[in-house]
């Protein structure tokens, strides 16, 4: 595997680990920051995916854009189009005032961030 891979998906790895704490905490629970590392982690195992097939791409956020890039190698990624939607807006607006995410939010972010490390997982193997 090629090491920029690897790293990306230790850096997704770590944002998923990330939103999986914050979303545990007992304590002041930090929801957009759940909402945040959930798209991180899928939008840095797209660009592994990327990365890893040698294709090239933008510095961007969206992960439509990014999935329409490597939907020609994983086609059946599609299935993951309305989750990653849900997630593009916690990359930047959910980071300053005036948008506040709410539990169920983050727990549905978090919930998409762990089905497509999971499938991504099937496919690309450290």
């Amino acid at each position: 595997m090629n090491p920029l891979t690897v790293e990306w998906i230790d850096k997704a790895s770590a944002d998923l680990a990330t939103a999986g704490r914050e979303m545990r905490a007992r304590k002041d629970p930090n929801y957009d920051a759940v909402c945040f590392h959930a798209q991180q982690c899928v939008e840095k195992l797209l660009k592994a995916a990327l990365t890893e097939t040698e294709r090239d791409f933008s510095r961007t956020h969206d992960l439509n854009h990014l999935l329409d890039l490597i939907l020609p190698m994983q086609p059946l990624w599609e299935a993951f189009r309305s989750s990653f939607q849900e997630l593009v807006a916690y990359a930047v607006e959910y980071r300053y005032p005036g948008e506040s995410a709410t539990k169920e939010m983050a727990q549905t972010a978090l919930n998409a961030a762990k089905a497509f490390s999971k499938e991504f997982s099937g496919k690309y193997q450290k």
